[in-house]
Parts: structure tokens; C-alpha cells; sequence
């Protein structure tokens, strides 16, 4: 059983991805595998990630600061602080910081599990090197698909930028 506790603005491992930083705060193993918590801070107008859909999990995103932007399928929204972004599972997704300054999420992945792709893909990027078929096999591992030829597109788009580890 887990104890309570009070876990700090820099308790829990924190991961580095690019733009993207994910402070795992709950994970699955304290929560009986229903969920996990995940805090994203992130760059001014940083994209997190290349479109994607997760087979297993439901991700909720919800805006502390920042302005957040996110394309869902066709649709894009803007969510702003106190504002709760849905992404399904089985939709193909992405979002990012549409402000010029700092941004931060708590995202609730539902059930648990994911929160350990931040900390495996963390630590490939964190070598300097990332070799793309260990990349691949933790994306397969976690039932991720992500399609890389989004990245320019979406930059434009939106204009952001893709910061690398």
C-alpha cells in the first residue's frame, strides 16, 4: 500500500525531451495502475511532439500556465490556464506551447504505463546520440505510433520550433 505524501515542485524523476521536459509526479505503481500524473513544462512555442496516437491510453492536459495549442485529428484547439485538453486514445494527436513564454501541463495518462516512455525516450535523448531503432523499439513497447514527416508542417504551421535533446 502506498503511504501519503507530499511530493514538492521538484520531487519525482524528471525527464528531458527536447522542448518537452516530464516530471513523472504519480506513477502507475502509487495509484494501483489506474492512472499516472505527468507535469510538462515547456518552451515558448516549442513543439512537444510529431503527430501520434497512443493505442493504450487516454491523455487529459490540464493547462497551469501557459497557452497550449493542440491538433486533434482535423481540429485544432487553444487551452488556456484552468482549461482540461482530452486526447483519446486511437486519435491521432499533438500539441504545443503557443506562447512566447514558458508553458506547464499536468497530464493524467489513463491507465498507467506511459509515464515510463518519458523515462526510457528521456533517457535515449540524453546521450547525445539517440539511436533511431532503440527509439523505435520503446515506441512499439508502448504501443506508440508517431509520424516524424509531421514535424515540418507543423512547424510552419504554427510556428513553432523542435528543440532536440
Amino acid at each position: 500500500m502506498t503511504s501519503p505524501r507530499v511530493l514538492g515542485p521538484r520531487d519525482g524523476h524528471l525527464a528531458v525531451l527536447g522542448g518537452l521536459g516530464a516530471r513523472l509526479i504519480i506513477e502507475g505503481e502509487d495509484a494501483g495502475k489506474h492512472f499516472a500524473l505527468v507535469e510538462h513544462p515547456m518552451q515558448p512555442r516549442a513543439l512537444a511532439a510529431p503527430m501520434h496516437r497512443h493505442h493504450r491510453e487516454d491523455e487529459y492536459s490540464f493547462i497551469l500556465e501557459g497557452s497550449i495549442g493542440a491538433l486533434l485529428g482535423d481540429t485544432v484547439v487553444i487551452g488556456n490556464p484552468g482549461d482540461l485538453i482530452f486526447k483519446p486514445r486511437e486519435q491521432w494527436h499533438t500539441f504545443w506551447n503557443a506562447g512566447d513564454t514558458p508553458a506547464r501541463i499536468l497530464e493524467i495518462i489513463s491507465p498507467a504505463g506511459f509515464e515510463n516512455y518519458f523515462r526510457e525516450a528521456g533517457a535515449e535523448l540524453s546521450c547525445g546520440h539517440p539511436d533511431p531503432q532503440r527509439l523505435a523499439a520503446i515506441r512499439l513497447r508502448y504501443a506508440l505510433d508517431v509520424d516524424m514527416s509531421s514535424v515540418p508542417e507543423l512547424i510552419q504551421r504554427f510556428g513553432l520550433h523542435f528543440p532536440r535533446a
